[in-house]
């Protein structure tokens, strides 16, 4: 169980297999000829010359010298966070570029679907990442279901939220809880208006300025982000003429 995982773990920073197999061997039996090393890895002798000189390469091969005989031994398990580094910097120096094409739009609009929990957390982070100073974050919303979602991820959402020198009004259908929420609004920077009785929602809907976030709160979870300045006014009037109607 421990040699799979660690085989696992070898992959996942980038050998191959048989280079994490050969590593690993290599680790067990100290400094050994390829003959000895093609047997506890469990490959051809043939296939080891190779993945030996690729994992010199690598900087996780040294090399020893005793008699006539040229020994193979595992170098220190540190160098495995070296590449570890080297690959973060590697992923920092091209970040730039792959964002750059992430964010290529087609145009005005793109519209993106996420589903699953992670998959909304990362939604939610975008909002408050994206949202600029005194600008409007909107929300549509069943604060229960909402919140009971990760309750202990949303509120310390809503209190980061909080912190951002930004607009937030809420339209919340009516419960002890939105009443409660409302009674505290001062205190998470945000105003809050209770939709009329009888206002059965399952979608948390949130506006910003970039884009329309439409996160369907039931089985199965999922959320559509819309990035459409058209669609944006849309939903912003709509949420205007809302809130316009409703008593404080």
């Amino acid at each position: 169980m421990q040699k799979r995982r660690l085989l696992s773990i070898l992959t996942t920073l980038g050998l191959t297999e048989h280079e994490s197999a050969v590593y690993l061997a290599m680790l067990a039996i100290g400094p050994a000829t390829v003959l000895k090393i093609a047997a506890a890895a469990e490959i051809k002798r043939t296939t080891v010359y190779s993945v030996v000189e690729a994992l010199k390469i690598k900087g996780l091969v040294v090399v020893q010298i005793k008699g006539f005989k040229q020994l193979f031994a595992a170098a220190d398990p540190e160098q495995l966070q070296t590449i570890l580094d080297n690959r973060r910097q590697l992923l920092a120096n091209a970040l730039p570029e792959f964002s750059a094409l992430y964010n290529l739009k087609g145009g005005e609009s793109t519209i993106k679907y996420y589903e699953g929990l992670a998959g909304i957390k990362s939604v939610y982070e975008g909002l408050i990442k994206d949202v600029r100073p005194k600008e409007d974050y909107l929300i549509i919303s069943h604060r229960e279901q909402w919140l009971n979602l990760d309750k202990e991820f949303f509120l310390d959402f809503t209190k980061r939220r909080a912190k951002l020198p930004i607009k937030i009004r809420l339209l919340v259908q009516d419960s002890a809880l939105a009443r409660e929420h409302k009674r505290l609004e001062q205190t998470f920077n945000k105003k809050i208006k209770l939709l009329p009785p009888g206002t059965s929602l399952n979608t948390n809907l949130v506006i910003i300025p970039k884009r329309v976030v439409i996160h369907q709160l039931e089985t199965p979870i999922m959320a559509i982000v819309i990035e459409n300045p058209s669609v944006v006014r849309l939903h912003r009037e709509l949420f205007e003429i809302m809130w316009r109607s409703l008593p404080e």
